[in-house]
């Protein structure tokens, strides 16, 4: 939601915190760009871009508790107005069509110059796409259906779960973070490991890594 100054407000989600604070540096010397706040895990900035409403977020790929493909999932379900910016070392078509598919607006690397920043800010607060220039534009128009992915056997709780898993979590910690019992805790990673056929852990971050519930930075 824009401000009294008509600014376009955006929320900075990264786990790094010096590149944060850098990223903030660069916005705020924007003209008409206001940062509303920062997180720096997926859980966190959940919860402030829920209560905030920025018109942008700009979201780390890879983020602790809740990455940033699968917080993108939730926001163009829950939050469809808040326009979402992927800020990422990987320039594999793979994370770029996960990262569109499930409905981010923009997709823009971490070593992009300022003046690329503020082009995609400004684009994606109209709701327009902006990939960085080195990544192949005939994404936009040929991008799939997140329904092709494989990651789609898993519910989106189980998704969490796995991320959890991949993070190293126990099942108690996965339970407490959840906010759910120990045996709905165990329930999910026996069903994550029955769909997916796969029933030891290294196999589990793996398929993580491989479909984008655990980033690999």
């Amino acid at each position: 939601m824009k401000n009294s100054l008509n600014e376009i407000t955006i929320l900075l989600a990264d786990d790094h915190t010096l590149l944060r604070a850098g990223i903030r540096s660069l916005l705020e010397k924007i003209n008409g760009l206001k940062v509303v706040g920062e997180a720096g895990d997926g859980r966190e900035a959940l919860a402030k871009i829920k209560k905030l409403k920025p018109d942008v977020a700009l979201i780390d790929i890879s983020m602790p508790e809740l990455n940033g493909l699968e917080l993108t999932r939730i926001l163009h379900k829950d939050l469809p107005e808040v326009g979402v910016i992927i800020l990422s070392m990987h320039t594999d078509d793979g994370y770029v069509l996960k990262a569109l598919n499930y409905g981010a607006y923009g997709y823009i690397l971490k070593d992009a110059a300022p003046s690329e920043l503020e082009i995609a800010v400004n684009a994606v607060a109209k709701k327009e796409k902006y990939l960085t220039p080195s990544i192949s534009k005939k994404i936009i128009d040929g991008y799939v259906t997140a329904d092709n992915f494989e990651m789609e056997k898993l519910t989106h709780r189980q998704r969490e779960v796995l991320q959890l898993l991949a993070e190293g979590n126990t099942v108690k910690e996965i339970a407490f973070k959840l906010k759910v019992s120990i045996k709905t805790a165990e329930a999910h990673r026996k069903q994550i490991m029955d769909r997916l056929n796969i029933h030891d852990l290294p196999g589990l971050v793996k398929y993580a890594i491989k479909n984008g519930i655990t980033v690999a930075e």
